[in-house]
């Protein structure tokens, strides 16, 4: 009897995320959706992420209404999946169990079959709670071990090596991801992911992984990656031969590049191992037909151009020519033979062959997020400071260390970079490193994200929060947001039902833009049209003075919360705003002493480098 690995479809969130900025509009999503429902994959990945911010904030779409159309598509025949960060939900702040219940009883009523959950920082106890609700409800637990290597740390200098001080010791070791996994099937999770988010984990260590998993850990065992520094379709490859029970792929015109292995590669090589995917793939090469299309309206609506796309590929009816099958048969036999190296080169050729997009080096080389570095660069560019950079890069190993060892998945990965950058521009500027610090930053060292691999030095942690012991994050000072009616909307609230409140506490300013929005849009289709009113002249527009001192923004993003209003009296140093910039909160602080004479942004205003925010005479 043949062998079954089970495949989860990425395309439909992750696969969409990672190579089109998660911008699939319903109705797109709908062209694919008659055909998945034949496609027979074991689970489709749709939902959590950046899927339900996105919808709202780009679309102007519902999530929830996303998550119920694609199940009443395609029903029971997979399993609808979502991802999820445990008790951080899709946010930064840990929430109380009440938020978490809801948001779990309310995604399996509308059709979520499985929930993705993990920590950012491997920390069990932040996954508690969503297992105990996902399975209360009737969900599967997916509990995910984030994949991350030890940093490259600097050699010690001979005065150092003088002085006894050696480099730390290895702490994410397969013992280390065996324990988690263990920790995390105790508490009743029906399956375990090793999510490789960013694609580092090299087809020798996932065989391992996948072997040792197995021996020690009797549910089933997933394999999460992404291509990105050029190791994704070999270790899938070195995963299936090692005996894993289920992958996660792409369909072929989301595959690949900063994506998942593609399904197509995949089926080419079960088919030669004699491994049972139970995949139909002629409904795949109709969804195929859908994503190319689609592909090239995102390229041109995300990107403003077409990007080069694949070579065409059905492996049911295009014939391969005599080189590239032999690859893959020598891909087989090496990753068979625990030839990494081999396994690596023959999987490269092939996906060049097909003209999918080539390692990125850099990423490779430096170990880290290929999200994490373009962060990183985008941060510098909107700073004017990109020759900096090389001095980021060689600071986030000792930002790491110092912060506890974080594994780099988002939100730490973001935290660690954006510190690396802050750092590197403080040094450049002369100011003690830490003196610019993100409050994300100040957050993860306090404690309120979790425990870290590495217990952080309580005279750092003083450093940077005033405070020396761990602190978490206390959930019983929650505050829900607030719900107020709409006078614009004729009195409604503006969360009327559960599924919004959620959203509401989930994404406070997303969601409020998108909820008013929805609300004063029907109140308006509701009510006789009338005359509109005269649009004001350009001139007759008041113009904004600044005669005293201008705080400004010290790089695009969004304004999240103003800390002052006009009276206030603010010293030097203070506080008068918070800005979301690169996914990261960033306080916004005077240089000036005074009083606040305007306040020219409101929250959820989106502004640009040099904005003025404040004005204090």
């Amino acid at each position: 009897m043949a062998r079954n690995l089970k495949i989860r479809d990425l395309t439909l969130r992750d696969g969409q995320q990672s190579s089109f900025a998660t911008r699939m509009s319903q109705a797109q999503v709908d062209r694919c959706l008659p055909f998945y429902k034949d496609a027979n994959f074991y689970a489709m990945e749709v939902w959590g992420g950046a899927v339900p911010d996105s919808v709202m904030r780009y679309l102007n779409e519902n999530p929830w209404t996303r998550l119920e159309t694609i199940y009443k598509a395609v029903g029971k025949v997979s399993k609808l999946t979502a991802l999820s960060r445990g008790r951080n939900l899709f946010g930064y702040a840990p929430y109380p169990d009440d938020v978490i219940d809801g948001f779990c009883r309310n995604a399996i009523e509308s059709g979520l079959g499985i929930m993705r959950i993990f920590d950012a920082l491997n920390d069990v106890d932040n996954v508690k709670s969503t297992i105990k609700y996902v399975k209360q409800y009737g969900g599967i637990a997916d509990c995910a071990v984030c994949y991350t290597v030890d940093p490259k740390y600097p050699e010690p200098s001979f005065m150092q090596r003088l002085m006894g001080k050696k480099r730390p010791q290895p702490v994410f070791t397969d013992a280390y991801f065996l324990d988690k996994a263990k920790q995390m099937a105790a508490l009743g999770a029906d399956m375990i992911t090793i999510k490789d988010m960013s694609g580092l984990i090299p087809p020798r260590r996932v065989a391992t992984l996948v072997k040792l998993f197995k021996k020690n850990i009797s549910i089933p065992v997933d394999f999460h990656t992404h291509c990105t520094p050029g190791y994704g379709l070999a270790s899938m490859l070195a995963a299936i031969v090692a005996g894993v029970d289920i992958v996660d792929t792409n369909c072929w015109y989301f595959a690949e590049g900063t994506g998942a292995p593609a399904i197509e590669l995949v089926h080419v090589f079960c088919k030669k191992l004699g491994v049972d995917t139970g995949v139909n793939m002629e409904a795949v090469a109709k969804i195929n037909t859908q994503l190319r299309e689609i592909r090239k309206e995102l390229n041109q609506s995300v990107f403003g151009a077409d990007k080069s796309e694949p070579k065409a590929f059905n492996p049911l009816t295009d014939k391969l020519p005599a080189e590239i099958d032999a690859l893959f048969d020598k891909a087989i036999a090496a990753a068979k033979a625990d030839d990494e190296d081999a396994t690596i080169d023959a999987c490269r050729k092939i996906e060049a062959y097909f003209g999918f997009p080539a390692p990125n080096e850099l990423v490779q080389k430096a170990e880290i997020p290929g999200g994490m570095y373009s962060n990183m660069v985008a941060q510098l560019k909107q700073l004017k400071a990109e020759d900096i950079l090389p001095r980021a890069m060689e600071l986030i190993p000792s930002v790491r260390l110092a912060a506890g060892l974080p594994p780099l998945v988002t939100p730490t990965s973001q935290i660690v970079g954006a510190q690396a950058v802050n750092c590197a521009l403080d040094e450049k500027a002369g100011r003690p490193m830490y003196t610019n610090k993100s409050s994300q930053f100040v957050g993860l060292v306090k404690g309120e994200y979790g425990h870290t691999p590495v217990k952080i030095d309580p005279e750092f942690r003083f450093k940077i929060c005033g405070v020396r012991e761990e602190t978490p994050y206390d959930t019983s000072k929650y505050q829900m947001q607030p719900n107020p009616e709409l006078p614009e909307a004729g009195g409604v609230k503006l969360a009327a039902n559960e599924k919004e409140v959620l959203l509401l506490e989930l994404f406070p300013m997303v969601a409020k833009t998108f909820l008013t929005d929805m609300k004063v849009k029907a109140y308006a289709a509701a009510k006789p049209a009338e005359p509109k009113a005269e649009e004001k002249k350009a001139e007759e527009v008041k113009k904004v003075v600044i005669t005293g001192n201008a705080v400004t923004a010290p790089l695009p993003g969004r304004i999240i919360e103003l800390k002052v209003k006009v009276g206030d009296t603010v010293k030097a140093g203070d506080e008068i705003a918070i800005l979301e910039a690169m996914k990261m909160e960033n306080a916004v602080t005077t240089d000036y002493a005074g009083t606040v004479k305007q306040v020219l942004v409101q929250p959820g205003e989106n502004v640009a480098t040099d904005a003025v925010l404040v004005e204090i005479g």
